[in-house]
C-alpha cells in the first residue's frame, strides 16, 4: 500500500528564520511560502534529491501547529508523509484494520494540490502519518 516517502514535516515557530537557516547554513533549495488556510499552516519545502522536508508554521491561533509548538517551543518533527496509489482504498483498508483517520475521514487537498489524509499518532507508535495520493 505505501509508496515512497513524500516528505518529513517539521513544525517551526518562525518560518522565515527556519527557511533562512536551511538556505544559508545547509545550502538548501527552499520553495516560496505557501499559505494553506484549510490546514491552518504556512509551509515551505526543502527540496532534496530523494524527498522533501516540509517546514510548517501556524496560521492563526486555531492552527493545530499552535498546540504542538506550545508543547515544543523550539519546534520539532511533526509528521511523515507517504504516497499511496489510491487514497480512498488506503483509508478504507486502514479503517478495516482499526486505524483512526483524523477529521471527517474525507481527503482534503494538501500543499501539492493532491488529496491527503492524516492517521492518528497513537495507532502508529506516536507518529502522525499523512497519506498523499500519488
Amino acid at each position: 500500500m505505501l509508496g515512497r516517502l513524500n516528505h518529513v514535516a517539521i513544525a517551526v515557530p518562525d518560518l522565515a528564520a527556519a527557511s533562512a537557516q536551511y538556505r544559508t547554513m545547509l545550502g538548501a533549495e527552499v520553495t516560496e511560502p505557501q499559505v494553506l488556510p484549510e490546514h491552518g499552516v504556512t509551509v515551505v519545502f526543502i527540496v532534496l534529491p530523494n524527498t522533501k522536508i516540509e517546514l510548517l508554521e501556524p496560521l492563526g491561533k486555531d492552527s493545530p501547529i499552535t498546540a504542538f509548538l506550545a508543547k515544543n517551543p523550539s519546534g520539532g518533527m511533526h509528521h511523515v508523509c507517504y504516497e499511496v496509489d489510491d487514497i480512498l482504498a488506503a483509508r478504507d483498508r486502514l479503517r478495516q484494520e482499526g486505524a483512526r483517520v483524523l477529521g471527517d475521514g474525507e481527503p482534503r487537498l494538501g500543499a501539492h494540490d493532491k488529496p491527503v489524509l492524516f492517521l492518528h499518532p497513537k495507532d502508529f507508535n506516536g507518529t502522525l502519518i499523512e497519506l498523499e495520493q500519488a
